[in-house]
């Protein structure tokens, strides 16, 4: 195992979670970014992260001042020492656990990695994947032998997209070594970087884990307040007003209802549950919060139509505009979004649906939804507004130009003016 003033960092994968980090590790040590996307390569290379995670003047800054650069050649990544994953670990169209970013990124890494050389995952697993799937493969394309000839390590990232207080370096990070030694190695590298400090787990199957909790325990408390809003709905109470009263109890959990979409609250769930099944638990808290968060888009699709209903007003061929198609506001990430669903079912009721989104790029919106965002200077006047996603440029619009006589204002998030919606979640 190396010295820790002899690092040099390759970190594969170079989305909203690994740039950061290779960014900040960068600036500490030799560090090279690895990413097979040669596109998303390019753009980083001259300075633009299209994420919005780095600022982009930072991002050239780092690249033109510090032993840092970015690339899609595995043969600039050889003499490495240590290799940090931060691939995605999505699920497939059943939400079961899609390996092969991590399985694709251990071959890389096995290609590569040299004796005394240590890999450390970043990305969501449950409990044994790093050890149980990752580290094999590791070992079978480098012909080392683990914790012999090579090490590993397990640090769950904890990037929150679009959120511009807790960045990389102020969330707490939690890590784990193969070995004691190991263990120690890795709490030390990232303390170099993380100043919100670390918390070193007692083994790497404790630390994926505690990641995979986090995002469960967070997607069941917004299934919980969800459910709420349904009930209260049909009693005619105003959720956000009985979350305030209850809010000011000092122990009540400030959770609201919405929709519940990502790379993450959306996603880790399926993972633990798989897990679960695999050593004979049928977990029923964890799947039962998931399937209602999941129904959500449909539900506020049905409200609206019921909105409308109420309201006499037509609702085949009715123009509607659904304002955010990303997972959560300001941020441009279209990953596992829910709005998607609000789109979709309003289309099943012939319904003219047009959807604006300043943060998205409407390339990758077409290529995944088959969907043309329309530019605002293209928007018309609509029966019906949807609120979708919370981006501040929505609270700053005048809604007043952008409604027919009559129209009605829908407000899944609750963040509009009681007196400017006329029904919300």
């Amino acid at each position: 195992m190396t010295d820790i003033k002899n690092t040099k960092i390759a970190v594969i994968g170079l989305g909203y979670v690994g740039l950061p980090l290779a960014v900040e590790f960068g600036k500490k040590f030799p560090t090279v970014g690895f990413d097979i996307n040669e596109a998303r390569v390019n753009e980083l290379s001259k300075g633009k992260d299209s994420t919005l995670e780095v600022e982009d003047s930072y991002l050239k800054e780092v690249l033109d001042n510090y032993d840092f650069k970015v690339t899609t050649q595995k043969a600039d990544i050889a003499d490495c020492n240590v290799f940090i994953v931060t691939v995605p670990t999505p699920t497939d169209k059943y939400n079961r656990p899609v390996l092969t970013p991590l399985i694709k990124a251990s071959e890389t890494v096995g290609s590569v990695i040299q004796k005394g050389g240590i890999v450390i995952y970043e990305s969501t697993v449950y409990p044994g994947v790093t050890e149980d799937e990752c580290i094999p493969i590791v070992e079978s394309v480098s012909g080392l032998t683990y914790n012999q000839d090579f090490y590993a390590g397990y640090s769950p990232e904890r990037i929150n997209p679009g959120d511009k207080e807790h960045t990389v370096t102020k969330i707490l990070k939690v890590t784990s070594g193969s070995t004691p030694e190991v263990a120690d190695y890795v709490d030390e590298l990232y303390k170099s970087v993380i100043v919100a400090g670390t918390h070193k787990a007692s083994s790497i199957k404790v630390a994926e884990a505690a990641k995979v909790i986090e995002n469960s325990q967070r997607d069941i408390n917004i299934a919980f307040v969800n459910e709420l809003a349904k009930i209260f709905n049909l009693m005619g109470i105003d959720t956000a007003d009985v979350l305030e009263a209850a809010g000011t109890k000092w122990n009540f959990l400030p959770f609201k209802p919405g929709l519940v979409g990502g790379h993450c609250i959306g996603v880790d769930p399926y993972y633990l549950a798989q897990k679960a099944q695999e050593v004979g638990y049928h977990p029923e808290i964890i799947l039962a919060g998931r399937r209602l968060n999941d129904g959500m888009g449909k539900y506020v699709a049905t409200e609206i139509v019921k909105m409308m209903v109420k309201a006499e007003m037509p609702v085949k061929n009715s123009k509607v505009l659904m304002l955010g198609i990303t997972f959560k506001e300001n941020c441009p990430d279209i990953r596992n979004t829910r709005a998607i669903d609000i789109y979709n079912e309003l289309l099943t009721y012939q319904m003219d649906v047009d959807v604006y989104d300043p943060w998205a790029n409407p390339e990758e919106v077409r290529h995944e939804f088959n969907l043309d965002i329309l530019p605002q200077e293209q928007l018309g006047t609509y029966n019906t507004i949807i609120l979708a996603v919370a981006h501040k440029q929505f609270i700053e619009m005048n809604l007043d130009t952008l409604k027919k006589d009559k129209a009605l204002i829908y407000d899944v998030k609750g963040i509009l003016p009681r007196s400017v919606s006329d029904k919300r979640l």
